[in-house]
């Protein structure tokens, strides 16, 4: 049968079909775009959430009033520690621990030593380090705010603090440590108190306090102790 323009009628039929269906490999490009479009979509998110992870712990002590920025001791300035401890004993806490090196040193020297720090990556990192240098028994790391945390059990407190936060931290100090208690500063002093030992020069320097000189209650020589009165 032919139309009008005396074009047969199934040959009018197969052209008007073939307008409508795609070609097979504009379908499989297609196909593959969407592929590529779901797979980038997921990269882009989940690298994201990895940065988010990483960076939280990070960027969260930032935003907090007074922080304590993550910077590793010096080899010198883990040495001038020790050397306060000397002849000390009782159980010791770094505050702000870092990556655990005084903790790791101070177990090597006997003691039983806790670091607190609020970064849970260096704290992880701090309990790999220990368990490495075989001391994890006596060298402990807990995720916490130094500011929600007691030292009253401590008799040797060590701090790599910043001037915003040795004030407070002093006066923080004073109220809960015992008298027999021993803090060591390390490149930045209290403002108030004054120091029983300084060694090292610069950002090395270490400054030692003990708590029964900064209460006013030091040991006096027993001379001292009573001075009777001057006759007139």
């Amino acid at each position: 049968m032919e139309g009008g323009g005396g074009i047969p009628l199934e040959t009018l039929t197969e052209e008007s079909q073939s307008r409508h269906v795609l070609p097979a490999s504009f379908e499989a490009n297609s196909l593959q775009k969407s592929n590529w479009g779901f797979f980038l979509t997921g990269l882009v998110g989940g690298t994201l959430v990895a940065v988010y992870a990483v960076a939280t712990p990070f960027i969260t002590p930032a935003l907090r009033k007074v922080c304590l920025p993550f910077v590793p001791a010096t080899t010198k300035q883990i040495e001038n520690v020790v050397k306060m401890l000397q002849c000390r004993r009782g159980s010791l806490v770094d505050i702000g621990s870092g990556d655990g090196r005084i903790v790791i040193a101070a177990a090597k020297e006997g003691f039983t030593a806790v670091g607190y720090e609020l970064n849970p990556w260096l704290v992880w990192y701090s309990r790999y380090r220990a368990w490495r240098e075989g001391v994890h028994g006596s060298a402990k790391f807990y995720i916490s705010d130094l500011w929600k945390v007691t030292f009253s059990q401590y008799s040797n407190v060590v701090i790599f603090g910043v001037p915003q936060m040795m004030l407070q931290l002093e006066k923080k100090l004073e109220l809960e440590l015992d008298d027999d208690a021993r803090v060591i500063a390390c490149r930045f002093p209290f403002p108030h108190w004054t120091p029983d030992h300084v060694t090292g020069e610069g950002i090395d320097t270490v400054w030692a306090y003990d708590a029964s000189t900064f209460r006013g209650r030091e040991k006096r020589p027993t001379s001292m102790l009573f001075q009777p009165p001057i006759q007139a």
